[in-house]
């Protein structure tokens, strides 16, 4: 197998790809910590403000003009939601070393760039520099303020709003504004030295990498030789989660101006079997997930009822989101048209042709995981987090697995939590 680990100190690790597919190595450290309302912006602040500089390379410039010397390296960073847990994610990627005109210790440059971005940031008088966080400050409210743009994005996030009140999941990615102002430069880098000294930190390699060398090189950084151990506190993302009763589904609407009408439905997935994520993979994509799919045969081509009808399950929150663009005057219609599927599931009405095409698709998405090197590291760090391991051949095999009386039995386990409608 292709995927190592190793605990480089207790709270951090580091995973190896070697792999062949690409000319290039990606380098990648993710930082966790549990999803709060008090951290959210601060951790979206944060993230912005480690990119503009570092106490060796004290401008993005700085840092750019390192990178290109590097034979055009390219860095970036993020913020992710992921289950309950808030990621940060730094990525780096440079050609091979096996491909360089000349020997060079391309791999240790890489490295080390990385960590003096994450652990070595700009200081100045016991605090960030002030001119990058009110500059970032600024960056975030507007991209904040910007999420109404897209209005099926929108949609979505006021249904996981909704859906998750009063819960981690239903916070949002970037922060809030009103969060903002009480954020100084001093009091945005106490919270990174906490959260430095006791976050889940996981560092990837993936490309033509040789396991030992990578593990000396990340040993030795000096950077990380200052870390010290933790007991990492971050959520373990496991689909087997307490079981939601929905008492009574919750209907939501918004009113701007809009063209067409964005129905969001969160679907509660009620089974706590061992397998019942493979389950639910089959299931959704039987219900909302391709071209093949009932949604989109019958929202949208028998009815013509939406101009987009899908479905996605989110494997960490036991939920499946039912996603359609839709006329305003069509959602009633729309909403009986869904509900018919819904129940055609838990009834059966569907064939052993329609659970061969979404398994295909499932494997096939997974079959191409190797084929997009962020997106294997993503898969592995998935693993990760849900502390157990399975390789891409075994996911597949239990997709394989899954028979109709399991689908049938988990489709009766679906209960509509949520309606979320945007209209005008």
């Amino acid at each position: 197998m292709n995927y190592h680990k190793q605990e480089i100190k207790e709270g951090i690790n580091l995973h190896t790809i070697d792999t062949r597919n690409f000319k290039t190595n990606l380098y990648a450290v993710f930082i966790a910590t549990p999803l709060k309302r008090e951290n959210v912006t601060l951790d979206a602040l944060l993230t912005a403000v480690l990119r503009r500089g570092t106490k060796n390379m004290t401008s993005q410039e700085m840092i750019s003009q390192k990178l290109e010397e590097m034979y055009g390296a390219s860095f970036d960073c993020g913020i992710e939601k992921t289950g309950d847990n808030h990621i940060i994610k730094f990525y780096l990627e440079a050609i091979s070393e096996e491909f360089l005109p000349e020997k060079e210790e391309l791999a240790q440059k890489c490295l080390d760039i990385l960590f003096e971005i994450i652990f070595n940031p700009l200081i100045e008088n016991d605090g960030f520099k002030k001119e990058y966080v009110e500059g970032e400050k600024q960056n975030l409210k507007q991209i904040i303020e910007a999420k109404i743009d897209n209005k099926a994005r929108y949609a979505l996030d006021r249904c996981i709003e909704e859906m998750f009140k009063n819960e981690s999941y239903g916070l949002y990615k970037y922060g809030y504004v009103e969060d903002l102002n009480t954020i100084t430069e001093k009091s945005l880098y106490e919270y990174y030295k906490q959260l430095i000294a006791g976050c889940k930190i996981d560092i990837f390699c993936s490309g033509i990498v040789e396991n030992n060398k990578i593990e000396d090189l990340v040993k030795t950084n000096d950077k990380i030789e200052k870390l010290s151990a933790r007991k990492a506190q971050y959520v373990v993302n496991n689909e087997k989660t307490e079981k939601v009763e929905v008492e009574e589904t919750k209907t939501v609407e918004d009113h701007m101006q809009v063209n067409q009408g964005k129905l969001v439905i969160g679907l509660s997935v009620n089974s706590q079997k061992e397998n019942a994520r493979y389950t639910a993979s089959v299931y959704n994509a039987i219900l909302g997930g391709g071209a093949n799919s009932k949604l989109f045969q019958n929202v949208r081509e028998k009815e013509g009822l939406a101009y987009t009808a899908g479905a996605n399950y989110v494997r960490q929150k036991n939920t499946i989101f039912v996603r359609c663009g839709i006329e305003i005057e069509n959602y009633e219609k729309a909403m009986k048209t869904i509900k018919e599927q819904l129940e055609d599931m838990q009834k059966g009405n569907f064939d052993e042709k329609d659970i061969e095409n979404a398994k295909n698709l499932i494997i096939e998405s997974v079959k191409s995981i190797p084929s997009e090197q962020d997106t294997e590291i993503t898969y592995y760090y998935g693993q990760e987090l849900s502390d157990r391991f399975m390789t891409l051949e075994e996911y597949i095999k239990n997709i394989e697995n899954q028979s109709k009386e399991e689908i049938v039995d988990l489709a009766n386990k679906v209960q509509m939590n949520t309606i979320y409608f945007l209209r005008d």
